[in-house]
């Protein structure tokens, strides 16, 4: 991962988000996709230059963008940080590095920035990103009616969080989860991140 930087990033991401054959991927989005690659290149930059988030671009094998993520609701005083505006092109989709991405974020968060308390919120109706969430090993606190209009409609917000005093079992299970060694050569995974997570809590 790196720090989003439009002069390196955006072509890629653009290139890859405009490729998707339709606009499923933005159903949940705050805004609908942009039209054309100007109108991309220029969200990106608003994005990216934003005081308010902390941004950073993933990078494939190949040293490619292929999506980003934030740190948003940064609020160093009450140790709290949330993880947001995560956008993943297919080429990210259900891949490895999507969820590796995930825990170097978090792990920035709790083990360098000293935070207690990681955050992610998302449309209550958007089930893969409410799924996602438990996946990671996020605990759903509630929904938050009416927090927003978003393309026209209502959004009620699923809150999820972890815990500083949860970080260590969330750690170890994505550890063993992330090993090689979790990988049939064809790159299927031999056990769930919820099935480690588990393991990792009945060690000693």
């Amino acid at each position: 991962m790196e720090s989003l930087d439009c002069t390196r990033h955006a072509d890629d991401l653009v290139t890859l988000f405009l490729a998707a054959p339709d606009d499923r991927d933005w159903t949940w989005w705050r805004t609908p996709r942009p039209p054309n690659p100007a109108a991309f290149h220029a969200e990106l930059a608003h994005f990216a230059d934003n005081p308010d988030f902390m941004a950073f671009a993933i990078i494939d094998a190949s040293d490619r963008a292929v999506g980003y993520a934030a740190y948003m609701g940064i609020d160093p005083e009450h140790g709290s940080i949330e993880v947001g505006a995560v956008n993943y092109t297919r080429a990210l989709h259900r891949a490895r590095a999507g969820t590796e991405a995930m825990f170097l974020m978090m792990s920035r968060a709790f083990d360098e920035l000293g935070y207690r308390r990681y955050e992610w919120q998302c449309n209550s109706l958007n089930l893969p990103s409410r799924q996602a969430a438990l996946r990671l090993g996020f605990q759903l606190e509630g929904i938050f009616r009416q927090t927003h209009v978003t393309q026209g409609r209502n959004r009620d917000t699923a809150w999820h969080s972890i815990l500083d005093s949860e970080w260590p079992r969330v750690k170890a299970g994505f550890l063993a989860w992330l090993d090689p060694a979790n990988f049939t050569a064809a790159g299927v995974q031999r056990r769930s991140l919820a099935a480690c997570r588990d393991a990792a809590s009945d060690k000693p």
